[in-house]
């Protein structure tokens, strides 16, 4: 199986990977509005001389709104970048095992402190009511911080979905 195949069928997992390719979906309109948000700038500036603060700093939150879940919809499209070096040339059972012992040693560490930093980083910045530094700059930056801990709970999601998969699919024997 090459990375870029569909993955084998396991019910469970393929639930839970359709639940987060729909949020991917809908996050991804982000994109939409994001060349518009551009756009409007860019005319503002090129064609009026008065570009906004505020449409800048939009367009940086629209950006990592759409690269933050898009983690967790590569993940479950088996899209994201690997060190293809010697992983594509395993055996599917091989790629199996690696991602097995990778995910609860190597993946969750990971993605579970940065969720726990991620919500404490969104609290302070809740707490305090941080704004941007520029005068007429967006309010709320806790907003696009608190997409940190949600798009890690994601991506966890999506990770745990991977690993039933592949235990799944190793206890079956199917390659």
């Amino acid at each position: 199986m090459t990375e870029n195949e569909k993955l084998t069928p396991v019910p469970l997992s393929d639930a839970i990977d359709k639940f987060i390719q729909r949020v991917g979906l809908t996050i991804a309109w982000a994109y939409v509005v994001l060349v518009l948000v551009i756009m409007l700038q860019v005319i503002l500036r090129k064609g009026f001389a008065s570009g906004m603060i505020a449409l800048e700093e939009l367009q940086w939150h629209l950006y990592s709104i759409g690269v933050m879940f898009g983690l967790s919809y590569a993940q479950t499209t088996n899209a994201h970048i690997r060190v293809d070096l010697f992983y594509s040339r395993l055996r599917a059972k091989t790629k199996r095992i690696i991602e097995v012992i990778s995910i609860p040693t190597m993946v969750m560490p990971f993605i579970i402190i940065i969720f726990l930093q991620g919500i404490d980083f969104t609290y302070e910045s809740y707490r305090v009511n941080e704004s941007s530094e520029a005068a007429s700059g967006l309010p709320y930056r806790w907003l696009i911080k608190g997409v940190i801990p949600v798009s890690f709970a994601l991506l966890a999601l999506a990770v745990i979905s991977r690993f039933i998969r592949d235990i799944t699919l190793l206890i079956k024997g199917d390659d």
